[in-house]
């Protein structure tokens, strides 16, 4: 220390002479002794800590290799097989303890309406597999691995398979009440049409089993050991696929409803017909899936309604002949002729996007007036017994005379019936298979049937046509002919009566 002293003495520097001050101060002989001293007693209390370290850590392997001297032979502490408390149990035991358990066991099963029923060991033939090993079971439990398996979850908890006798099994499946007893199918939500509108009907939950999935969840609990299964938490009920709060079904109610809001006023003349939500009702249909269609088979039979009602082609109606005769007549293609196919895609559509409209029905044909007398006040009148022509414009007549009709001898009568002038045509060309002859004023109204003019005979009406008449046109002289094209238009009724 005098030696530290002396050199620091040497440096002459300030700061060093009041350094060496303080070291002769603080190191005195009586305080390096007492220094020392302390030191010499904290040794010796080290050496006592360090000898109770050193027993205790020796206790402490003592145990744990005489722990795993034990768990050679017996299973760890906390250890289950299959559920079965075998903690601290030798090989020998867990066996017996494993055998006795089976015998008693029993697996419940909890059902809907807190109803429970129970399947037992003896009513199947349960054993424990003959292929278990318990002492194999045991090596999986490493002796000298304790301390870190015993935390293991997986090495404390072992399953192992049973066996049984499967057609018992599944005896005792089918005698299980909840698959006999008093069964409710579950049903989805479904729809009911109220108030003029539908309202969704609460699905039906109910009691139904699919059998295959109970099996192989008893199946599988019996298999690992397992006392109780919750037949709705594994879903062993069947549950319908659709409730009343599925998206699905609200998007088909209101789709529903969307449809049953439109109204169709359809207009025949002075008539009406009206489709509502009434109606509409009835036409509407929700698949399994809940897609709403439109049954377009019952809406055909509301149109093809409409058609019988409406629709004159070919049907017989009241005629005021020119001699003041009323006649019932028919046949013929003229007339209101709805078209049915387009009128049914139209209605389709008016539905869908859920319009309120008033529209006149398309049509394929149509005729001069609405009712049951649609010829209307002009027209071209064929008597065939009297052979005489009128062609009335307006409630007007224009123009009339005698004509010669279809060789009656040669069987081309005319037919009677209501046509419709199909075209008119100056300067034709009328070929057949026996003929070809050029007219000035062709006018067709029922295929190659017509009017036409004649300049080839010299005579008109009378009984001409029996032996002498035409191939079925109506041979006209040139003056009627003439003035029948002058003034007629197309699709001008032509009535053809005996």
């Amino acid at each position: 220390m005098e030696i530290v002293v002396k050199k620091l003495k040497k440096l002459k520097v300030g700061p060093v002479k009041n350094l060496i001050k303080k070291l002769k101060e603080t190191l005195t002989k009586e305080n390096i002794k007492k220094v020392i001293k302390k030191l010499k007693e904290k040794l010796k209390e080290h050496k006592k800590l360090a000898l109770t370290i050193s027993i205790l850590l020796g206790g402490l392997i003592f145990i744990y290799f005489s722990l795993s001297i034990y768990f050679i032979n017996h299973f760890y502490f906390g250890s289950k097989i299959n559920g079965i408390n075998v903690s601290g149990k030798s090989v020998n035991k867990v066996n017996e303890i494993i055998k006795a358990e089976i015998n008693k066991y029993v697996l419940n099963l909890k059902e809907m309406d807190g109803k429970e029923e129970q399947i037992k060991s003896s009513e199947i033939g349960l054993i424990c597999n003959p292929n278990e090993d318990f002492k194999k079971l045991k090596n999986i439990q490493s002796p000298l691995k304790w301390g870190v398996d015993i935390f293991n979850k997986e090495k404390r908890e072992i399953e192992i398979n049973l066996d049984y006798d499967k057609k018992l099994l599944e005896d005792r499946i089918n005698k299980l009440n909840c698959l006999n007893d008093n069964i409710i199918e579950p049903k989805n939500a479904s729809f009911k049409y109220e108030n003029n509108k539908y309202v969704i009907v609460k699905e039906i939950i109910g009691n139904k089993i699919d059998k295959n999935v109970l099996y192989k969840n008893i199946e599988k609990a019996i298999i690992k050991g397992k006392t109780v299964i919750d037949l709705e938490n594994t879903n062993c009920y069947i549950k319908p696929q659709y409730t009343s709060n599925s998206q699905k079904v609200i998007e088909a109610r209101d789709i529903l409803n969307k449809y049953v809001s439109s109204n169709i006023t359809y207009l025949f003349g002075e008539q009406k017909e009206v489709i509502d939500c009434n109606i509409i009702n009835k036409w509407l249909v929700v698949d399994e899936n809940f897609e709403v269609k439109i049954n377009e088979k019952e809406l055909k039979k509301y149109i093809d309604m409409l058609s019988n009602k409406y629709n004159t082609v070919g049907k017989k109606r009241d005629f005021l002949t020119s001699s003041g005769k009323t006649i019932k007549i028919g046949g013929g293609d003229y007339g209101w002729a709805i078209n049915k196919s387009k009128e049914i895609e139209d209605l389709i559509k008016i539905i869908k996007d859920g319009q309120t409209v008033t529209k006149k029905p398309t049509y394929k044909q149509t005729a001069a007036v609405y009712g049951p007398n649609d010829i209307g006040n002009t027209y071209v009148e064929i008597d065939l017994t009297k052979q005489h022509l009128w062609f009335y414009k307006n409630g007007s007549l224009v123009v009339d005379g005698d004509v010669v009709t279809g060789n009656v001898r040669k069987k081309n009568t005319t037919p009677p019936g209501i046509y419709r002038l199909k075209y008119k045509q100056r300067n034709a060309t009328l070929k057949g298979e026996d003929y070809v002859t050029p007219v000035d004023f062709w006018m067709p109204f029922n295929g190659g049937i017509g009017i036409h003019d004649a300049k080839w005979r010299s005579k008109f009406g009378g009984e001409i046509y029996k032996t002498n008449g035409s191939h079925g046109c109506i041979n006209s002289p040139y003056y009627l002919a003439k003035t029948i094209y002058e003034n007629i238009q197309v699709g001008t009724p032509v009535v053809c009566y005996n």
